[in-house]
């Protein structure tokens, strides 16, 4: 690995990259909207050569003592072997709790979706919302293909069929009822390579990074959250600068949800 890291070191020095990208460039993007036939919304996001599923899926429930009124937001992730030989099957290991703690709180800090809308009856029941990400092939930067595909998988999910009588949902039986949504986040992920700072990074980059910075924007020019990674550190006007890029590339991103 020390020969990787010298190697992409010096190509940052003269600011280029192993794929000739720019410093705050990303890969190509592609996004295909609803390719799971039996979810609410999906989304599947290739970001260069990095592929992830994104499922989201409606039911009801009781709500949280401490919001009574409001829906509730759940995010999983499953890193498979397929994805990766570095992921291995069992119980979630941190890399998936991280992955899914960083996507939930993107959606939830930035208040996406509006909760308090989704009460069918007070202190009763109400909507949960489950947001399940698969990736399918690793080539670096999860956080920001998940996240994407998250946000288009949301704005494209509807309500299956309730029967309040029967208090059962009908999951085979969808409506035209979209989720009510506020705000559309996008999540940048920078990395820190001895002093060099990237967006994007690729698997190979990011086994070198000394820090990682994830940074969640919204439409109106807000960060909505933030998620360091790595034992390396950020200074506040490197931080200063990369919410400036976030912002710009996070414009960019949401023509895509």
């Amino acid at each position: 690995m020390t020969l990787i890291k010298d190697y992409l070191t010096e190509l940052l020095k003269k600011k280029k990259r192993e794929d000739d990208r720019d410093v705050f460039a990303y890969r190509n993007v592609k996004v295909d909207v609803n390719p799971i036939k039996n979810a609410n919304g999906s989304a599947r996001v290739r970001l260069g050569s990095t592929d992830v599923l994104v499922g989201v899926k409606l039911d009801v429930g009781e709500p949280f003592p401490d919001t009574p009124d409001d829906g509730i937001l759940i995010t999983n992730a499953e890193l498979s072997p397929i994805a990766s030989p570095e992921f291995e099957p069992g119980p979630p290991r941190e890399g998936a709790i991280e992955l899914a703690r960083v996507i939930d709180r993107g959606v939830r800090e930035s208040k996406a979706i509006a909760l308090d809308k989704m009460c069918i009856k007070p202190k009763e029941k109400v909507w949960i919302v489950f947001i399940d990400v698969y990736p399918l092939n690793d080539g670096g930067n999860l956080l920001d293909a998940a996240a994407l595909g998250a946000i288009v998988a949301l704005k494209n999910a509807v309500f299956p069929e309730y029967d309040a009588k029967e208090d059962m949902v009908k999951h085979k039986e969808l409506s035209k009822k979209k989720l009510p949504l506020n705000k559309t986040p996008i999540l940048c992920t920078f990395g820190k390579l001895n002093g060099s700072l990237i967006v994007d990074p690729t698997s190979r980059e990011e086994v070198c990074l000394d820090a990682r910075l994830s940074i969640s924007t919204t439409t109106d020019g807000h960060v909505a959250a933030m998620q360091k990674g790595g034992e390396g550190v950020f200074t506040d006007k490197e931080i200063t600068q990369l919410v400036d890029v976030a912002l710009k590339r996070g414009k960019e991103l949401r023509k895509l949800v």
